[in-house]
């Protein structure tokens, strides 16, 4: 049997003009990459008179280069008709039609499998292009498919997904568990969660990082990082922050992130912030590259996440390899990866008396910093990649699951 050759094939993916798009697909599967030849089709949305738009709203659907070279990559971004509010019932057939062209001349190169990465409308484009090409194809859910199953029109292509695709590979336990109530069979559901790069997330010195950031050096400093966006859930902890300061009167609240294609909400925290008499207590630091991250989280005390939905969010992971506690809600697979009392705590989603009680409570604590990041060292890449590498192997050409 000849080696599986991939072609990632995700909607989301960083590009010239999205860099920060879907790092943490490229994060996985670059580095599934050095063990297994690899392509990238990013399918982009366009429709006539799509730059008319952008002449009002300047960063709507920015379209990169057809091809790009990322780490010795290739990535290529067919366009797909997607016409706002009209016909996105079609946008999975629609990204496959366009796409087909651009998968069979790299069927004729050599590669032989697709891994696409969220059920829809990507791995419902995939399936499709798999039965046309031949090629076995694996679906990565990543989170989006919780509020997906929560709308009726798209449950019964979520069903398909799970029907048709050979492998569903779950970035965590709860939502393999979501695959198997919308039907998938037990044998072809598989948890690999994603890892951390201990290398690049370490600690640093936490005088010199609030230095860096402006931040007093004996404040209690907390985090969050990630795209301004109502579901990441910045505005739910700056409620909180009122409450806190009357226990912990040194308090600073670090915002790390900016805009990103699910949308952007800064203009409404800094309101929030003004209205509540924040400003010198809420920094915004914007977007920080991934080399550098380790400086804001090292700077902190404590991480949080009050998201509304989660996969598995590598952030928890980068933020304990700086040996730094996270406080995040019981969504997705939180819990799963904070899963001791040592190393933070799971509280329920939108219960603002909860998340403050949390949060004081971490902000009060000792925690033991090497022991966190000993955790996040355990949870390395390299296993992550093993495990993949070895479910793209066993499924070559000829040795598609049988269904039952």
């Amino acid at each position: 049997m000849t080696e599986p050759r991939l072609i990632v094939f995700s909607s989301l993916f960083p590009n010239a003009t999205q860099p920060t798009a879907g790092l943490f697909i490229r994060e996985r599967m670059f580095r599934v990459g050095k063990q297994l030849p690899l392509v990238v089709v990013s399918p982009k949305p366009w429709f006539p008179g799509q730059s008319l738009i952008r002449r009002f709203r300047p960063h709507y659907r920015p379209l990169p280069a057809r091809t790009e070279f990322q780490a010795g990559v290739e990535v290529i971004f067919p366009r797909f008709l997607a016409i706002p509010g009209m016909l996105r019932g079609l946008d999975s057939l629609f990204m496959a039609v366009a796409s087909y062209f651009t998968l069979r001349r790299l069927q004729v190169r050599g590669f032989n499998f697709i891994d696409a990465h969220f059920a829809y409308p990507d791995g419902h484009a995939a399936q499709r292009l798999g039965r046309w090409l031949g090629m076995p194809v694996t679906v990565t859910l990543r989170g989006t498919e919780v509020p997906q199953s929560r709308n009726a029109a798209l449950v019964p292509k979520l069903r398909q997904v799970f029907r048709d695709a050979d492998k569903i590979i779950t970035v965590s336990d709860s939502l393999r568990q979501l695959a198997y109530s919308l039907g998938l069979a037990v044998e072809r559901g598989q948890v690999v969660g994603n890892g951390v790069d201990a290398n690049r997330f370490t600690p640093v010195s936490k005088a010199e990082a609030r230095q860096r950031f402006n931040l007093p050096s004996a404040a209690k400093v907390l985090i969050t990082v990630g795209g301004l966006v109502e579901r990441k859930g910045f505005h739910r902890v700056i409620a909180c922050l009122p409450a806190l300061l009357d226990k912990h009167a040194d308090l600073h609240y670090v915002i790390v992130g900016g805009p990103c294609p699910e949308g952007d909400m800064t203009q409404a925290l800094k309101e929030q912030v003004a209205a509540l008499g924040l400003n010198d207590r809420v920094h915004f630091l914007g977007s920080i590259s991934p080399d550098d991250l380790k400086w804001p989280l090292s700077a902190a005390d404590v991480f949080v996440l009050s998201t509304r939905n989660e996969g598995w969010a590598n952030v928890i992971l980068e933020s304990m390899a700086c040996g730094v506690p996270v406080v995040a809600s019981d969504v997705g697979g939180n819990a799963e990866v904070v899963s001791r009392p040592d190393l933070g705590a799971i509280v329920p989603f939108d219960d603002q008396n909860a998340l403050t009680a949390a949060l004081n409570a971490a902000l009060s604590r000792q925690w033991d910093a090497q022991a966190i990041r000993k955790y996040a060292e355990e949870n390395s890449w390299d296993n992550r990649v093993e495990i993949l590498v070895k479910v793209f192997s066993q499924m070559k050409e000829g040795e598609r699951t049988p269904r039952s």
